[in-house]
């Protein structure tokens, strides 16, 4: 017992260490910032059936990557701007999932076959370009912020301000055009919010990782919440929690965050899935409640 708790203190003692350096508390408000958007867009991913669109995303990120790093412009912003133009460019084409599928395959084709063309005919190091998209996340810097700190802000705040449309979107495209929705608008707003947010994680967990931040609190979500707000809250309340725990782990044991975070979330995923699943439909109550009129009253 006393070695038990003499190793525990031990573990204690450097975990205190670490959270005083300045990359580590940096990492950790990003975590943090995570924890409140990206949730929130795992929940869009998931409502609309749109999950080829982050693999499509982590490959056109790379190509954003390989370009910055072929100027000299910072890789990050390269890939965020990639990513923003390319969920523009499919939004179109989104009207069913089975047109977005096909438009997401020719994407990542095009998009992996572009950048190592840059990387090769450039002389640029490939290892550098490949190593973001497992993540760094004590490299997160100022910018990296501040992309994070925007999301967590603009991603909730349309959910809120736009939150019956975007019920009505994730629950019946054909309802939302009945309604009045503009639909095509608002889906190409959630699409670039998707494409932004794939991009802005690669840091933290690398692409090939970032479902841990997005789809697995949603995915989570979707089993304990009823509608489109509890869903939301549930995907924010799990993200939090799991980006802590996993963040806090990995810095106790001296493990990579990335796949702590992804185990972590993964754990919780699975364990809500013991939760006797509720047999309303989610969002249902909110997107079928009062829906709007497309045309003015004539009193």
């Amino acid at each position: 017992m006393t070695l038990a708790a003499d190793h525990a203190a031990d573990l204690a003692a450097g975990l205190g260490e670490l959270l005083q350096l300045v990359p580590v508390q940096r990492a950790g408000v990003a975590l943090l910032l995570a924890a409140v958007g990206l949730p929130v867009i795992g929940v869009v991913i998931v409502g609309l059936d749109i999950m080829p669109v982050r693999f499509a995303m982590m490959h056109v990120a790379l190509l954003g990557i390989a370009v910055g790093l072929l100027t000299g412009l910072d890789p990050m912003l390269c890939a965020l701007l990639a990513c923003a133009l390319a969920g523009a460019g499919v939004a179109p084409l989104a009207r069913t999932p089975d047109g977005l599928s096909g438009a997401m395959g020719l994407l990542m084709s095009l998009a992996i076959a572009a950048a190592l063309l840059v990387l090769a005919v450039s002389g640029v190091n490939a290892a550098g370009a490949f190593a973001l998209l497992w993540g760094s996340i004590l490299s997160v810097g100022t910018a990296d912020l501040w992309v994070l700190g925007a999301l967590a802000v603009v991603v909730p705040g349309l959910f809120w301000w736009r939150r019956r449309d975007i019920a009505l979107l994730l629950y019946d495209r054909e309802l939302a055009l009945c309604s009045g929705v503009q639909v095509e608008r608002l889906t190409l707003l959630l699409l670039v919010l998707v494409a932004v947010a794939v991009a802005g994680a690669i840091k933290l967990t690398g692409a090939l990782l970032v479902d841990a931040l997005t789809l697995l609190p949603a995915l989570a979500a979707r089993r304990l919440g009823s509608s489109l707000k509890s869903i939301t809250a549930w995907a924010v309340s799990i993200g939090v929690a799991v980006n802590a725990t996993g963040f806090l782990v990995a810095l106790s044991l001296d493990l990579p965050p990335g796949p702590v975070l992804v185990l972590t979330a993964g754990a919780v995923a699975l364990g809500v899935h013991l939760v006797p699943e509720r047999r309303t439909r989610p969002w249902r109550a909110t997107a079928s409640a009062s829906p709007p009129s497309r045309h003015p009253s004539s009193h």
